[in-house]
């Protein structure tokens, strides 16, 4: 009798396009209206560029899974092309990207909490403490297990779109003249200069569609199936944010939106009364609190992995008797903690902000390394040159560049003192190499 189990069914399209869409949808499209406010119409063409660059640098990524599926993804794609200092570097940076998100989230998640007590908002401190006391609340939920983390990963799962379609219903009734007129939105002056401080910001919604490189063995026909559900997905998750912005900046004053720490409830609760405006509040902040457990999981996972092959400190290897990394997980609890705390005199709006400039600019290195990985790759003939590719690439490039433009000099000054910060962690994990490599030498002999 054969006791083999069965084999899992391969990942057919419609099921990565769930896995593209689910991970890049977050609290940023509660959030980035209020941040987006003052550009005016500015954002609008923000958005347009923003797009296309991630879905070029989609594809690249995409090309690079299929064409590496074993690489372990981007830190393989870039220790393949320039080396294993790089390489560390690049996941260093993710990592970083991965901790300020975190505290983004956790602002934007308390945000919309205010909706249900003014006095948070205005108590100096307090949203930044109650940020800090949501986050070490589902950390604790993680050190209970990765079961724990995915039951209440799949409590939260889908109620984050419920809100976004109400708002949009609403924009398009408003638009066709069967409801209250939407208010009038007064642009600011288009220019270079605004689209480009608009580059970052709208980045940050798009975050996270580098996850969607699956490994190929997962995947039903993996050299069409992996582009067409990367590409796909980010086009449609970009046209989701997109519409929802679009609607909020039409529907209310561009004052209000920019002063507002809840602006899908407000416009929401102008429409329909302050019960569902509290409502939307409620839906946007579980959305932000389910995201902000996810990637908590990652942020212990991922160091975890890369502890186990000898590239982060052992320390973050040790797990407890539930398999979670408990080290990992305290530590980056601490480290999002001081970076909250040390922003608290910002207001909500502002601190969001911050935080999103500041994880898009960590995150930028990696998508910068992952194009230039694969122009690198191409020129020494081990990655397939396609003629969109060798388009593409290029133009992925250019976007990373001019993205980061558009942090400013704050938000990457403090992204290039992180990066640097890792190079004594990189000295330690190859001095614990090399002590590891003596001792198995001693031992041989």
């Amino acid at each position: 009798m054969n006791h083999k189990a069965p084999a899992v069914p391969p990942l057919g399209f419609w099921m990565a396009l769930a896995l593209v869409m689910g991970n890049m949808i977050g609290s940023g499209v509660f959030m980035l209206p209020a941040s987006l406010a003052p550009f005016g119409w500015n954002a609008m063409f923000g958005w347009v560029l923003t797009i296309g660059g991630a879905l070029c640098l989609a594809y690249v990524f995409a090309a690079m899974a299929r064409e590496m599926p074993h690489a372990g993804g981007p830190h393989g794609f870039v220790e393949a092309a320039f080396g294993h200092l790089p390489a560390f570097l690049i996941s260093w940076s993710y990592i970083i990207s991965i901790l300020v998100g975190v505290a983004a989230l956790a602002t934007g998640g308390v945000s919309y909490l205010t909706a249900f007590s003014p006095r948070i908002a205005a108590t100096p401190g307090a949203p930044a403490l109650l940020a800090v006391s949501l986050l070490w609340g589902l950390i604790l939920l993680n050190v209970r297990g990765a079961r724990a983390a995915g039951r209440f990963q799949l409590l939260t799962l889908g109620l984050k779109l419920l809100p976004l379609a109400v708002i949009v219903g609403i924009a398009t009734v408003a638009f066709l003249g069967g409801g209250q007129p939407a208010t009038p939105y007064v642009p600011e002056t288009i220019s270079m200069t605004a689209i480009n401080a608009t580059a970052a910001l709208t980045l940050w919604a798009m975050l996270g569609f580098e996850s969607a490189c699956v490994p190929q063995d997962k995947v039903d026909r993996p050299q069409t199936t992996i582009p067409r559900a990367t590409m796909v997905g980010t086009l449609i998750a970009g046209l989701i944010y997109f519409a929802v912005c679009t609607a909020v900046i039409m529907l209310m004053p561009a004052g209000a939106v920019a002063n507002s720490n809840a602006p899908l409830a407000d416009v929401i609760a102008g429409y329909w009364g302050t019960g569902a405006g509290l409502a939307v509040a409620l839906f946007a902040a579980v959305s932000a609190i389910g995201a902000i457990n996810g990637w908590i999981l990652v942020a212990g996972e991922y160091p975890l992995a890369m502890a186990r092959k000898g590239d982060f400190p052992h320390l973050f290897r040790k797990v407890n008797a539930r398999g979670t990394p408990v080290r990992g997980l305290l530590i980056g609890g601490a480290l999002i903690t001081v970076l909250v705390l040390s922003n608290y005199t910002r207001t909500m709006a502002g601190l969001f902000t911050f935080m999103a400039l500041l994880s898009t600019s960590a995150t930028l290195v990696l998508y910068f390394a992952g194009a230039a990985a694969a122009v690198r790759l191409m020129l020494k003939r081990q990655m397939t040159i396609t003629p969109l590719l060798a388009i593409l690439t290029p133009l992925g490039l250019i976007y990373a560049i001019w993205a980061f433009q558009g942090a400013g000099a704050e938000a990457n000054g403090w992204a290039l003192v992180l990066l640097i910060a890792g190079l004594p962690v990189y000295l330690l994990v190859r001095r614990q190499k090399a002590a590891v490599r003596r001792d198995e030498g001693a031992t041989k002999g």
